[in-house]
């Protein structure tokens, strides 16, 4: 039987805890899902900045949840975590993961003592050093993930193991919903941004981009200089839009949803044309390092395209991202569905999980790592 565990994301917003079970059907059950908000500041580019705020808002996270289990999975993958191709003589992973800092040395951008390495393999081949191990290797901070693993267990949690947030995400979006070819997952975040390419569920490529969407908060904050609620508030009655003269922006009813074709659009009306240039800037740059990331590997891999582009995270949100993400990279794009095969436990509350569908993916994915 597997060892109860909660799926604990500690974003830039929020800490949010997810306990999952499995039916007889193989469906997924979420059981329990609770979060907690967290002040500005707190949590920064996927670190951890203030220990005791972050500690208080896990313990009322466990005693206002009601969770079951205090095992919890972490996720990793802030800006200074590195993921790139590795091909290794054939071993078993055991060997091949106790050989990795004598083989990765000279590649590292960070110390071997600051770091922590793994091998996620993916497929075998034969060259010229005879059978070779095709996969990811994975160089994560070590001092970031033990922070995270130290603020949990000063809440009364126990970390049991510590995934990388791309994986997490493609096992439940992808993965689980058995996505066939080849596809782009996006995940937007508050300070970072994650793509994950996989093929048939398959993870083949992995970056993790210095931005999200905290920036176009921050920017507005700075660039019309009001304050960083006000901030926030605004950039939720913004839609990006590619060819945008800047001059209006329009409001929609439903600002919270990516689908183009679900949101009644209500009159444009004028706003700070500062506010219009600096939306176009920020997000612009992200979708092009996106547009960018998506085309390189399509160059690499001619022969298996990316044919469709799923996106998850708050940051996302943003209305008109999707449809300019499109745009810009000639491919489909649509949100994923974190709900796609889970049953609700009858205790919780269908519109509430509702509205935080963009956030709740996560933690659903690390909670997942244990029950696959």
């Amino acid at each position: 039987m597997a060892m109860k565990v909660v799926g604990l994301d500690i974003g830039s917003r929020a800490v949010r805890g997810v306990e999952l079970s499995i039916t007889k059907k193989s469906r997924l059950n979420l059981l329990r899902f609770h979060e907690i908000p967290l002040p500005p500041g707190a949590v920064s580019r996927g670190e951890v900045v203030e220990p005791e705020v972050v500690g208080s808002a896990l313990k009322k996270l466990w005693s206002e949840g009601g969770f079951k289990s205090k095992n919890v999975v972490l996720g990793t993958g802030s800006q200074r975590t590195l993921v790139r191709d590795l091909n290794l003589p054939k071993a078993s992973l055991k060997d091949i993961r106790e050989s990795l800092p004598f083989q990765v040395q000279s590649m590292l951008q960070i110390s071997l003592e600051d770091s922590l390495l793994d091998f996620y393999p993916i497929s075998e081949s034969t060259g010229e050093r005879g059978l070779m191990v095709n996969g990811l290797l994975i160089v994560a901070q070590k001092s970031e993930i033990l922070a995270n693993i130290h603020i949990a267990q000063r809440a009364g949690l126990t970390p049991v193991e510590v995934d990388l947030i791309p994986f997490a995400l493609n096992r439940l979006l992808v993965g689980r919903s058995e996505v066939k070819g080849t596809v782009a997952l996006i995940e937007v975040g508050g300070s970072t941004t994650s793509i994950i390419i996989a093929s048939d569920g398959v993870p083949w490529f992995v970056r993790i981009i210095p931005a999200g969407g905290e920036d176009l908060t921050q920017a507005l904050a700075s660039g019309l200089e009001i304050s960083v609620e006000a901030a926030e508030k605004l950039k939720r009655t913004l839609r990006f839009g590619a060819h945008s003269t800047g001059a209006e922006v329009s409001r929609s009813t439903t600002p919270q949803h990516t689908c183009p074709n679900c949101s009644a659009e209500l009159p444009s009306i004028p706003v700070d044309p500062r506010a219009t240039e600096i939306l176009q800037t920020v997000t612009g740059e992200l979708l092009a390092s996106l547009r960018s990331t998506v085309n390189y590997f399509n160059n690499t891999r001619p022969g298996d395209p990316v044919l469709q582009i799923l996106l998850t995270g708050g940051g996302a949100q943003l209305p008109g991202f999707a449809q300019g993400l499109s745009e810009m990279t000639h491919i489909p794009v649509s949100e994923a569905d974190p709900f796609d095969m889970i049953t609700l436990a009858r205790r919780l509350k269908a519109k509430k999980l509702q509205e935080s569908r963009p956030s709740i993916s996560l933690a659903l994915g690390l909670a997942l790592r244990n029950l696959s």
